[in-house]
């Protein structure tokens, strides 16, 4: 995808390209700033997919320090930012499977965790709404919840998303129609209070 040379996103793939240039030749303060950059992005992608914190921030430093030893491998086959949240993934994918991560029904944002406890009616709606579209999520096969909240909640591209994933854009495409469509048939159990899915019975 190209971007416009002007546009926000573009002089951002620059800095970062500049920043992971430096990197590349151990400039620790470059890394610093590529760390800033990225921690809390990475974060806000991967509380959405693990659910805890502490994992969540192992996996951010692990992506991070991989991003440190092979910057200087980078080619620019792809954005800067392409590039960093495939490792994530990858390193995401790797330490899920081999904790056996119980998904959260309840997952949230960074943002969500200093949220005030005092809500308006309209803002408790907008949150019954989040939490019970996380839940439909949660109960989705890993790969194609990743797909989802890269396209959806993310902005990338299904060319973004298969580098992301080293898969093929049609397979990307293939995980998101399969999500879409259980979710369309998991929300409206999700919605009925005896659900068997809230009552903690899924099989």
């Amino acid at each position: 995808m190209t971007l416009p040379i002007n546009s926000p996103r573009a002089k951002t793939a620059v800095s970062d390209l500049e920043l992971l240039r430096r990197v590349a030749l151990q400039d620790r303060q470059a890394f610093e700033q590529l760390y800033v950059a990225y921690h809390r992005r990475l974060s806000r992608f991967l509380i959405r997919v693990a659910g805890r914190y502490n994992l969540v921030e192992e996996i951010v430093n692990d992506t991070l320090f991989v991003v440190w030893q092979k910057a200087g491998e980078f080619r620019g086959g792809s954005e800067v930012s392409t590039w960093i949240i495939g490792i994530a993934y990858r390193r995401a994918l790797k330490s899920l499977q081999h904790v056996n991560v119980q998904m959260r029904a309840e997952a949230r944002s960074l943002e969500d965790a200093s949220d005030d406890m005092t809500h308006s009616a309209e803002q408790d709606h907008q949150r019954e709404s989040r939490d019970w579209l996380a839940s439909g999520l949660a109960l989705l096969p890993l790969e194609q919840r990743m797909a989802l909240e890269l396209a959806y909640f993310f902005g990338h591209s299904c060319e973004e998303i298969a580098e992301i994933t080293s898969c093929p854009v049609n397979t990307v495409k293939s995980r998101m129609h399969q999500a879409r469509g259980k979710l369309k048939e998991l929300l409206p159990e999700l919605a009925l209070p005896t659900s068997k899915f809230q009552s903690g019975d899924a099989s």
